[in-house]
């Protein structure tokens, strides 16, 4: 694999932490592509539109033009290679390879460039949010409304890569809050308290601006209420979290896909074309990374297009298969051994996987094949299965649990699911609670989506991997216990290295507390 280390982002030369300008050549046009407009485009909606649009670029593109990595790819990597659905089958010169062990480092290079492209978005937010006042146009309103939701969206995936889960307590050291475009005020990190106190403001503000039911690439009204249940309930504020759920599902915008065949393809279709989609990172042919993709590493076609180096683990394979219906299985393809003519190689019968270093293959294609381009997909951040199991957890913590299964029944029946594969009352007792049941149920629907590994930590549970990967292999893996077979690795909910380090050269520039 190519070492990331190599593409050494521009932001480190020609960027301070926050002084983000339109780029290192200076002001653009009003072209996204180009950078942000100067302010009196944005005075006209045309300028408004082209700087929103910027915005969301920053999230998918090769900000800077270094290389082929994008926000996104790192976002999504350093949130789901720290679960126990993942496994990978080798060693790497990428930073992804210190992510999935956990053996961070403070010039971890996907945490540095997750940090800078970040703030850029912000910084972009603040442009627009700096220029317009409300009231003035439902367009105006609308594109304001879109900033106020980037703005919070980026700032919680930051606190929750750097910062602590927000039940281990409000006063833990977060990310810096940045409210306006101001290159030379001083830094600081907020505390994850006031990060999430900031993100609540904002979406809501975003929700009380936006009035039009734009498509799921953009931001809506729904969509700012869908960030605001997942927000509420890892706040552990579980009433909200229930509300916002209820507006997003009574919205009627929104429906689980449950034709079978339907479900298992929608990575294959644009997101407008996915009705169970409220919010995702749309990408087109010119978007798709190749290589650097984030469908790339979970999964290679016969002709060799992508790594397909991280597969599904065996515990999610043993989970998943305990119901041979459940189509989600499909988002799983194993990969067999072929002989010269190109037919699978048998062995009493049975077809034998191929492998690689001694691991099994397994494929995830949850992000590959939209518009027949094996590395192209647009990743869903929030979909309604998720508003459904929100609502879950939340009743489940209520004590609610006769809602919380009829929620979880909910999904399982849309993956295929009937009869005593369905919970009730009578199944939960002292060895399996409402919440068990709803954690379990996020772990198989959400699974390679970046959750897992989150909703164990807030809920003071460890992330627990018991099955083969190079994370067994290596002298850098934190909790690794050596004594049984194969190795298993341990991280409990307040394990240091359940957040990233600050990147090492923003705390030299601007003396931030660097995370123990």
């Amino acid at each position: 694999m190519i070492s990331q280390g190599q593409f050494i982002p521009r932001a480190l030369f020609c960027l301070a932490l926050f002084a983000v300008v339109v780029g290192c050549d200076g002001p653009g046009s009003v072209n996204p592509n180009e950078g942000l407009p100067p302010e009196e485009a944005l005075s006209t909606i045309e300028g408004l539109e082209a700087a929103t649009q910027g915005n969301y670029k920053r999230l998918i593109s090769t900000t800077g033009g270094f290389g082929y990595y994008s926000y996104n790819r790192h976002l999504f990597y350093m949130k789901e290679f720290a679960g126990d659905n993942i496994s990978l089958s080798g060693s790497t010169t990428d930073p992804l390879f210190l992510s999935y062990t956990f053996g961070h480092t403070k010039n971890q290079a996907n945490a540095q460039n997750l940090w800078n492209w970040g703030y850029q978005v912000i910084y972009g937010a603040n442009r627009v949010i700096s220029q317009v006042d409300a009231g003035q146009s439902e367009e105006r309103d609308q594109l304001l409304g879109e900033n106020h939701f980037l703005r919070a969206l980026v700032h919680f995936q930051l606190v929750n890569i750097f910062g602590r889960p927000y039940p281990q307590g409000r006063d833990n050291l977060g990310i810096p809050i940045r409210r306006a475009p101001d290159p030379n005020k001083e830094v600081s990190r907020n505390t994850v308290g006031e990060v999430y106190d900031f993100i609540v403001e904002d979406l809501k503000t975003a929700v009380d601006l936006m009035n039009q039911p734009k498509s799921n690439a953009y931001a809506s009204q729904e969509v700012a209420e869908a960030l605001l249940s997942r927000v509420y309930l890892y706040m552990e504020e579980n009433q909200n979290a229930i509300d916002y759920a209820n507006r997003v599902i009574n919205s009627d915008r929104y429906t689980l896909i449950q034709d079978s065949t339907q479900y298992v393809t929608w990575p294959t279709r644009p997101p407008e074309e996915n009705p169970q989609t409220i919010f995702a990172l749309k990408h087109t042919e010119e978007d798709d990374k190749g290589f650097g993709a984030i469908g790339s590493m979970y999964y290679s076609s016969p002709e060799g297009t992508g790594w397909g180096e991280m597969f599904a683990s065996k515990e999610y394979r043993d989970l998943l298969n305990r119901h041979p219906n459940d189509i989600r299985s499909g988002f799983i393809e194993p990969k067999y051994k072929r002989d010269e003519n190109g037919d699978i190689v048998r062995e009493n019968g049975e077809p034998v996987l191929q492998q690689r270093n001694g691991y099994p293959v397994y494929y995830v294609k949850k992000f590959t094949g939209q518009s027949g381009v094996v590395t192209l997909s647009s990743p869903v951040l929030l979909r309604l299965a998720e508003m459904y199991l929100n609502r879950a957890e939340a009743n489940a913590k209520l004590n609610n649990d006769q809602k919380a299964l009829q929620d979880v029944n909910t999904i399982r029946k849309r993956a295929g699911l009937s009869g005593e594969a369905l919970y009730d009352q009578s199944d939960l007792d002292g060895s399996l609670s409402a919440l068990d049941v709803v954690l379990q149920e996020r772990r198989l629907e959400f699974a390679f989506e970046g959750h897992r590994a989150l909703d164990l930590w807030r809920n003071g549970r460890p992330m627990v991997r018991e099955y083969p990967g190079v994370h067994t292999e290596t002298n850098i893996a934190p909790g690794l216990n050596t004594s049984t077979s194969p190795p298993t690795q341990t991280i409990p909910a307040d394990h240091p290295r359940v957040v990233h380090f600050i990147p090492e050269r923003e705390t030299e520039l601007t003396d931030m507390t660097q995370n123990p």
